[in-house]
Order: structure tokens, then sequence, then C-alpha cells
């Protein structure tokens, strides 16, 4: 099982946020951000921040990084790396039941990233046999977007989904973005979209409407 950064409330844990980072990054980029987004005080929500393995990406000449999946060339949604995403989905699918083994039951649970974290959180969660809280989609895509249509999980066709992308961002096009929230609204998702003056990052706009729509999807 990954090995993970964890941020416990400050009293029983009752809802879990699992939060994937970028390519490169690692469990602690995302963890500052916990005391901004104003929860409540007694959230109940615990934040889980799995560190993706190391593995060589091509794109970057090979070197060895934390990746949930290789990047082939420089238009990332092209010769996708199937085979690390459906890795990467397992090993957060373990998170998952972990977190069951814990006392979080699915629908208690929001699957979260950025970037890479955010495709695996899209893939993932779209994927998943029981309906999970939510999904949050940071500067990101939608991977394997053909095979959705084959795979989605029934129980998920009505998860809530928050999308946000800097309409600046080099890494990730905004447009890539657009076209997988459309391709996944003309497949009847709820997707809620927001896009921000920003690269590829956050900005505290984007962080005060996260710590909402957390607190409407995980009410303590």
């Amino acid at each position: 099982m990954l090995d993970c950064i964890e941020i416990e409330p400050n009293g029983p844990a009752t809802a879990s946020v699992i939060w994937l980072h970028g390519l490169g990054a690692d469990g602690n980029d995302f963890v500052p951000i916990v005391d901004e987004l104003g929860l409540p005080a007694d959230h109940g929500v615990r934040f889980v921040f799995p560190n993706a393995p190391v593995q060589p990406v091509t794109i970057n000449n090979g070197m060895p990084m934390r990746a949930w999946y290789d990047i082939k060339g420089m238009a990332i949604a092209d010769k996708q790396d199937a085979e690390g995403i459906r890795a990467s989905a397992r090993e957060i699918e373990q998170l998952i039941d972990r977190e069951g083994e814990r006392g979080i039951a699915p629908e208690r649970i929001v699957l979260a990233g950025f970037s890479q974290g955010g495709a695996i959180a899209l893939h993932t969660g779209l994927r998943h046999a029981r309906g999970l809280a939510g999904i949050m989609a940071l500067s990101t895509y939608l991977p394997l977007a053909e095979t959705l249509g084959d795979e989605a999980s029934d129980a998920n066709r009505g998860v809530s989904i928050l999308q946000a992308h800097g309409s600046q961002d080099p890494v990730v096009p905004m447009q890539l973005g657009q076209a997988s929230r459309d391709h996944m609204l003309e497949a009847g998702y709820d997707v809620a979209w927001h896009e921000y003056p920003m690269q590829h990052q956050v900005c505290m706009p984007q962080i005060a409407t996260i710590g909402r729509w957390l607190t409407d999807r995980l009410p303590a």
C-alpha cells in the first residue's frame, strides 16, 4: 500500500479526503492548504495525502520521480500510459478500502487531486463500485476518456464533481480541461466548473471554493 501523510481532525474521523499530488511532487504538497479551507471546527474530516511511486518519466528524459503514470510526449493526452493509470487506480482503491476498514463509508469519501493526481482521481472515482461523496479535479483532465462509457460505475453516475482550472495554464491547457468537462457533461455527470486567472497552481479564491464544496459534500 502507498505510504501516506495523514492529518486527523480534532475529534473522531467521520469522513475522508484522499488528495493526490501532481507529477514530481509528493504528499506534502497540499498539506498546508488544509488549514486554509475554512472548514468548521468539528468537521471530522481525515485528510490522506499518498505519495506516488517513483518511476522514470519519458517527457523528463526518463528521470525517476514521483509519478502516477508515465507522460510520453508534450501532448499529455496522447500516447496515454493506460497500464500506469490503471495501476495507480488500483492503489487508490486500496486506500478507499482502508478507509472503510477504519469506519469511513465510501459515501463519506472525497477523491481529490491536482494535475496527474486529479486525472487519477477522475479515472478511479468514476469507475468505483460504490457511490462516493465527490470528486475534486484541479488543473487536470479525464484520462482514457474513450473507455469511460464501458467502464463507468452506475453507483457514481450522480457523483458531485468539482473541476477547477487556470486560464493561463501552460502545463495542462485549459482547453483540455474544458474538453474533459464537456465529455463528462455529455455523459450525464454533475460537473461544477470553475476557472481562475492563474497558471498551473492553486489560488486563494479557489481554496475558498474548495472549502465550501467540501463542507457541503461532507457535513459534520
